[in-house]
């Protein structure tokens, strides 16, 4: 992990560096800079922010702590990030209502209890030209809204903190824009123009990126979309409720799994979210053995393509099937 970590976090920092050193000239090498940033980027959230922000990076909560606030780096508030994703999506995945990764704009439809509308049809086409906006909406808008909203679900406690949560966002919204847009218009050589482009394609790459890796986990033919009865109660218990929500793909593509810190291993994540990335691969076989012992489906696509092409089955699926009643 200290090997990726260091090498995942260069990745950022030193095309970051050439940038607004002066040294790089070249338009065309200056967007490749910003190309290495996003991948960088990519790397820094899934396989060392990730784990650290489960507690899964090391057995010491301060390291936990700092290398969790890495994503405030990437624009993306930390303690927003840990209610939507800790809280809720593991809590409740795939669940209407409650799992905010599945409720989305009404452009999307991404579970079948969601209404269906005309522009729908097209999604398995469009859907992967909105996905890269998905991290740039949340760094400029999403990361405010969902404040309140977590205000309203009583996740952040008082005005008092919500308060304070919007003061923490606004500072680190602050720093991400002054280091990573403001300095390199200052201090690039190329025009404002070209390094607008390039913080944008750094920020869509990441964008991408995040919205492919999660979708092809959740979003798929073979997931469940469960929703409670009229007491709030679910049908399965939590284990098996992430067992048919949840589907691992390319489980034997290491250098997938290398630089997404083992999010193709997501059954065993949702199962396991306290336990660093670097272990699923090794309990993947102790998980589908235990599965088939008691009759419970182990969702899993051999290859990444395979599962691309899934994914834009199950769009194609929500897109023309009325809503679920």
């Amino acid at each position: 992990m200290i090997t990726k970590t260091t090498v995942l976090i260069a990745l950022y920092f030193i095309p970051f560096g050439f940038i607004i050193s002066g040294l790089v000239t070249s338009v065309w090498a200056i967007l490749g800079l910003w190309l290495a940033m996003g991948i960088g980027a990519v790397g820094i959230g899934f396989s060392v922010m990730h784990d650290a922000n489960h507690g899964a990076y090391s057995k010491n909560e301060s390291v936990n702590k700092f290398f969790g606030g890495f994503i405030n780096i990437l624009g993306i508030n930390s303690s927003i990030w840990k209610y939507q994703h800790n809280v809720l999506h593991h809590s409740f995945t795939n669940i209407e209502g409650a799992d905010g990764d599945v409720d989305i704009p009404f452009f999307l439809r991404f579970t079948p209890h969601q209404p269906q509308r005309p522009m729908h049809k097209y999604q398995h086409l469009y859907a992967w030209l909105l996905y890269g906006f998905l991290i740039l909406m949340k760094v400029i808008v999403t990361d405010f809204t969902q404040a309140f909203e977590y205000r309203k679900l009583k996740l952040v406690k008082s005005p008092a903190e919500l308060r304070k949560l919007i003061m923490t966002i606004s500072f680190w919204k602050v720093v991400y824009f002054g280091v990573f847009l403001v300095l390199p218009l200052i201090l690039s050589p190329v025009s404002p123009w070209i390094t607008l482009i390039g913080f944008f394609g750094m920020q869509y790459t990441l964008g991408m990126a995040t919205a492919v890796i999660f979708q092809l986990a959740h979003i798929m033919p073979e997931n469940d979309y469960p929703l409670p009865d009229e007491n709030g109660k679910m049908d399965n218990n939590w284990a098996v409720h992430q067992m048919v929500t949840t589907t691992n793909f390319a489980p034997k593509n290491r250098i997938l799994s290398w630089y997404v810190g083992g999010l193709n291993f997501q059954v065993e994540h949702h199962l396991f979210p306290n336990i660093c990335h670097v272990h699923y691969r090794h309990i993947s076989k102790i998980v589908k053995e235990t599965a088939q012992e008691f009759n419970v489906p182990y969702n899993s696509i051999d290859r990444f393509r395979e599962a691309i092409a899934e994914h834009a089955r199950m769009l194609r699926m929500l897109g023309n099937a009325p809503a679920a009643t």
